[in-house]
């Protein structure tokens, strides 16, 4: 095992990779994914901003999940490779307060703007009339602000907290990012009260929205099931099915960690489990809005038109 030295501030991340060929096998999987990641996030957001016929709620909401998603795999898989490289497994006591906190604000704004495209699908499915005035600019903008707001609030709670307990001598954390939980375990106090305010967090973060959009899409599924028109069916299925393709590799993954009893919880089984909404739901979430998506195909044929004509 490595020796480090524990008698700085500075957390030790063990990271996710073995120190082995394995490791750098699985190592080197990793860095087109991320790659793939930020040029798919990067471009969605920028083809939604350029192209005027994206400008709508339901893409203005796939705008800041792109970006959600381009910050968010950011603040866990670069210093997760630097330390596998480099060997540096070091986080400085504020390096890892700030990557608790952008880590804890944008899991929470996203899974509140995943709550918020589902509440736009039920609206434009169910009660395509009333779309106009139940989602105006007005409300997509309150949406996107809420989000990012309530984010920011719960986050910056867990982060003080987080920073503000005593830890043992040992700060060898037993993850690739400052994940609270995982931190939770080098404390030199009882957190049973803290872990039940976690619990709660991640049930209005998590379970509930959660539950709001497999209720959403019951009732969207029920009228397009009545719909007479085969390619409206089949688009609204579509759109539906990738959805709920997004919202099961976010959700389920966070649910399986946070809302499990800590001695049900394993160090190796939670890393593991993370890869999933820290790496996998960046990486998937532009490749199934944008290849299983006509009109972000035409905007982006659009989009290359114009640029191309620009540059002769």
């Amino acid at each position: 095992m490595e020796h480090h030295n524990e008698t700085s501030t500075d957390f030790i991340l063990l990271g996710l990779f073995p120190p082995s060929s394995l490791g750098l096998f699985l190592f080197t999987l990793t860095v087109p994914i991320f790659l793939m990641a930020l040029a798919g996030n990067l471009s969605m957001v920028l083809l939604i901003l350029l192209d005027a016929q994206l400008h709508t709620p339901m893409y203005f909401l796939l705008s800041q999940l792109s970006l959600m998603d381009l910050i968010y795999i950011c603040t866990t898989v670069p210093k997760m490779a630097s330390g596998f490289l480099f060997g540096n497994k070091s986080i400085s006591f504020i390096g890892c307060g700030l990557q608790t906190f952008f880590f804890g604000t944008l899991a929470g704004s996203e899974a509140l703007i995943l709550m918020s495209m589902a509440y736009d699908r039920y609206v434009a499915i169910c009660f395509p009339l009333h779309y106009p005035i139940r989602m105006s600019r007005r409300v997509c903008v309150l949406m996107i602000l809420g989000s990012w707001a309530m984010g920011v609030v719960n986050s910056s709670a867990h982060t003080v907290y987080a920073l503000h307990i005593p830890y043992c001598r040992s700060r060898t954390i037993n993850h690739f990012f400052c994940d609270i939980p995982a931190m939770l375990t080098l404390a030199c106090v009882d957190t049973w009260v803290y872990e039940y305010t976690v619990f709660v967090s991640a049930f209005f973060f998590l379970l509930f929205p959660f539950l709001v959009i497999l209720g959403s899409y019951m009732k969207v599924l029920l009228a397009v099931y009545r719909m007479h028109s085969r390619e409206g069916r089949k688009k609204a299925y579509s759109t539906c099915s990738a959805h709920l393709t997004v919202v099961t590799f976010f959700y389920v993954p966070f649910v399986f960690t946070y809302l499990r009893p800590k001695s049900f919880r394993s160090p190796a089984e939670d890393k593991v489990v993370a890869v999933f909404y820290t790496v996998l739901t960046p990486v998937l979430n532009p490749v199934i809005y944008s290849l299983r998506n006509k009109e972000v195909l035409g905007a982006l044929g659009r989009v290359a038109v114009k640029f191309c004509s620009t540059t002769m």
